[in-house]
């Protein structure tokens, strides 16, 4: 099995990123991503309704970190102090050596590249730092800016579920995406 050891947060920094831990300063930003409806779209969870929502968030990403089950990175642009974005290892499958990614990112930075970046970035990460033989990413299939950015960073369809997750009172398609350290 996979043991990790997330003790010592793995500040990420790219071209025009940084990926660092969660402050609890992140909520009010964190909560106006997650209550923003073309954010949440296709996201199967609640949308967030009050701050406190994100701090308890905040919370649960710090546990799992203590717990070695998850990691989450905050996304700020180096030329700007600010949450723009979140990305992350939420479902760890340490007996399989694969972990499960999932992202947000605020509205007013979509379309810059910013994803692709830090998505080539937690990758390369989870191959080399944290010994992932798979990454998988799940994402609603009528979400085509997710597809299309997870096929362009290398990972392949696997599979379509239909109407496998219940959301916001309806049954819901997942399209399951993976990347083998191999690339293949």
């Amino acid at each position: 099995m996979l043991e990790l050891d997330l003790s010592v947060f793995p500040v990420i920094t790219t071209e025009r990123l940084t990926l660092r831990a969660f402050v609890q300063d992140d909520a009010e930003a964190l909560h106006r991503m997650r209550s923003d409806e073309r954010t949440m779209r296709y996201i199967g969870r609640p949308r967030s309704t009050q701050v406190a929502d994100c701090v308890a968030l905040i919370e649960r990403l710090d546990d799992d970190r203590a717990r070695n089950e998850g990691i989450g990175w905050a996304m700020e642009r180096k030329d700007a102090q600010g949450l723009i974005g979140t990305i992350g290892y939420y479902r760890l499958k340490k007996e399989h050596h694969r972990g499960e990614i999932g992202y947000v990112l605020d509205p007013d930075h979509w379309g810059k590249g910013y994803m692709q970046e830090a998505l080539n970035a937690v990758v390369e990460c989870g191959f080399e730092r944290f010994r992932f033989h798979s990454i998988e990413a799940n994402t609603d299939p009528r979400n085509n800016a997710s597809r299309t950015l997870l096929e362009r960073c290398g990972f392949k369809l696997e599979g379509l579920f239909k109407e496998n997750y219940f959301a916001h009172g309806v049954f819901v398609d997942t399209a399951t995406y993976s990347r083998l350290r191999s690339k293949t």
